[in-house]
């Protein structure tokens, strides 16, 4: 791989407030991941959230379920740790504007409503981070200052 491509996975333009949004809304990301994958908190686990998927047309149930729960539980990690920031950022956006489009727009702006409001703040990080970088305490920080 070439120094720039690597340079600029891992660049990050942003001070300590990227590290102070990253590692709670990574703990959100992971937490709602495991629910999906492992039943974890209360979730429905890979079998359970498949059959939901299926139910409001994301089909293949199970990949849908693999592909939303990998996104979140990994993604969350990687943004905990700071490593690969831009690409788990990518990942869950991707994640969250089919949350937002498919599930709970048509409910409205409130959580109380089971509409988009949660799913929005959860973008809106993870465009920031997408766009800004990890931060200053993370792994991509450390990497990149190495290449």
């Amino acid at each position: 791989m070439s120094n720039t491509l690597i340079r600029n996975v891992f660049s990050t333009d942003s001070g300590w407030a990227a590290t102070a949004l990253r590692i709670p809304v990574g703990i959100i990301f992971a937490a709602h991941g495991a629910q999906k994958l492992f039943g974890w908190f209360g979730g429905y686990g890979l079998e359970g959230t498949a059959g939901w998927m299926e139910s409001i047309g994301l089909a293949p149930g199970v990949l849908m379920a693999l592909l939303a729960g990998g996104a979140e539980f990994f993604g969350g990690l990687a943004l905990i740790l700071g490593v690969l920031t831009r690409p788990a950022a990518f990942a869950l956006v991707i994640a969250m504007l089919v949350a937002i489009f498919k599930v709970h727009f048509v409910n409205g702006l409130f959580m109380a409503n089971n509409g988009y409001e949660f799913g929005l703040a959860l973008l809106a990080a993870s465009v920031a981070l997408l766009i800004g970088g990890a931060g200053k305490a993370s792994v991509d920080s450390l990497i990149s200052a190495k290449v």
